[in-house]
């Protein structure tokens, strides 16, 4: 199943852009232009192996496309062994035509079409998660009009919210899954669909988590909300998915999780777990974490200027393929880190604001970013660009479209997605002519 029925052509040549274990940034650009983003397929496939290696032997790592859904990146982490965690239709396809088995993707999110849980059902994925009771009862009757037993797990929505992450997902009032209290008095769930296959529950408690012992935390308090579920509700248990939501360092004082922490802390809970029920598959979802700090936001400054004793570097691309640099989770603007990709052995001389084209004083990419002196041509990074960029922005805003995306890997570098061009944006428009 599939509705990517061609691949541009220009995606399948490439250039050598590695010279030893540097991206040659330069030559990048001037093949591919600017604005651009610059994922480093080997830096990707290293942080998912890192995190394979720090989770309990049998936990799998569900790649969450809505981090970064371009087919290249899908398709590449898939073939080192992640599966996927979808939430649309456009998703589903993308990971389906990646290469990921239908029996290693999952589905969620909240108010689902019809159409999107149809093609669930009929691409016979490992399981949809329902984020509601009525969603519960639209899987089973659209599952069972098709003549499938669909496997299904429950959200869950504690009643106790988790500490230590940059963004909530349960705990409180939320769009997401059912409620605890709902859910514990829902009856014999098993019995009623017994159409469904109500394998188990999904619990995802926060995101850009940077504390291991939180996630060790939030992961034990899924296993037991598994375990109250199932009893309550007559499943019999053979799957969990405890989330995840591990996060990377972006700001001044932050740190990346402590890897071996969290094997050290979550041996011992998932064990446990196991002893009381062997062969229950156990899904950890993983986006920012695999892909953040593989890429690279490549701009150009366009031209510089002092106003009112504040230097600006006016560059070529901005908060419109970018929205993520401005402060994530955070009300205050605190900056992505940024360096200089044009001779970066220049000293650094004082802080800078780097602003992009928009015509809005918010698109202000740094603000007092110590830099060497800068001149039109240069080129800027913006770094761990990887997750959350162009599909997590208004690139639409002002007309500009979205930036090209490049992916490096074993020292190639393949053009992922072309620019958009005024073309491209006006083609799906209609133009009814007035006034002739």
């Amino acid at each position: 199943m599939t509705v990517i029925d061609e691949v541009d052509p220009e995606s399948h040549g490439g250039i050598d852009a590695m010279a030893g274990a540097a991206i040659d940034y330069e030559l990048l650009a001037a093949e591919y232009g600017t604005p651009l983003f610059v994922y480093d397929g080997d830096r990707m496939a290293g942080s998912l192996a890192e995190l394979r290696g720090a989770l309990p032997e049998g936990v799998e790592v569900f790649f969450s496309l809505k981090s970064n859904p371009n087919i290249s990146v899908v398709s590449l982490l898939s073939a080192h062994g992640a599966r996927a965690e979808v939430s649309s239709l456009a998703e589903l396809h993308t990971a389906l035509a990646a290469g990921v088995a239908p029996g290693n993707v999952i589905f969620l999110g909240p108010g689902k079409s019809e159409e999107e849980i149809e093609a669930c059902v009929a691409a016979r994925i490992y399981a949809v998660v329902v984020e509601s009771l009525d969603e519960l009862a639209d899987v089973a009757r659209l599952a069972a009009s098709a003549g499938i037993r669909q496997r299904v797990l429950l959200r869950v929505n504690p009643s106790r919210p988790p500490r230590g992450a940059g963004l909530t997902m349960g705990g409180k009032p939320r769009p997401f899954g059912i409620d605890e209290e709902v859910l514990l008095a829902a009856g014999d769930l098993a019995r009623r669909y017994r159409d469904l296959d109500i394998a188990g529950t999904h619990a995802y408690l926060g995101t850009r988590i940077l504390d291991a012992e939180t996630v060790v935390d939030n992961t034990r308090r899924a296993l037991d909300l598994a375990e109250r579920v199932a009893a309550a509700t007559g499943v019999d248990l053979s799957a969990v998915d405890v989330g995840g939501g591990l996060g990377v360092a972006y700001f001044h004082g932050e740190s990346d999780p402590d890897l071996q922490g969290l094997r050290e802390g979550l041996e011992p809970v998932v064990s446990a777990f196991r002893a009381r029920h062997p062969g229950v598959r156990l899904l950890f979802e993983s986006g920012r974490y695999l892909t953040a700090r593989a890429g690279t936001y490549v701009v150009r400054v366009r031209y510089v200027k002092s106003s009112m004793g504040v230097r600006f570097a006016v560059v070529d691309g901005g908060t419109n393929h970018h929205m993520a640099a401005v402060g994530v989770g955070s009300f205050a603007h605190r900056d992505f880190p940024i360096v200089p990709l044009t001779d970066p052995s220049r000293p650094a001389t004082g802080p800078w604001n780097i602003a992009g084209p928009l015509c809005t004083p918010n698109d202000t990419l740094g603000k007092n970013v110590t830099l060497p002196d800068l001149r039109p041509g240069d080129l800027l990074g913006v770094e761990r660009s990887g997750a959350y960029g162009p599909t997590a922005s208004p690139g639409l805003f002002l007309s500009h479209g979205f930036p090209a995306e490049v992916l490096v890997h074993d020292g190639r570098a393949r053009l992922v997605r072309r620019r958009d061009t005024p073309h491209d944006l006006l083609r799906q428009q209609r133009h009814h002519q007035y006034g002739q």
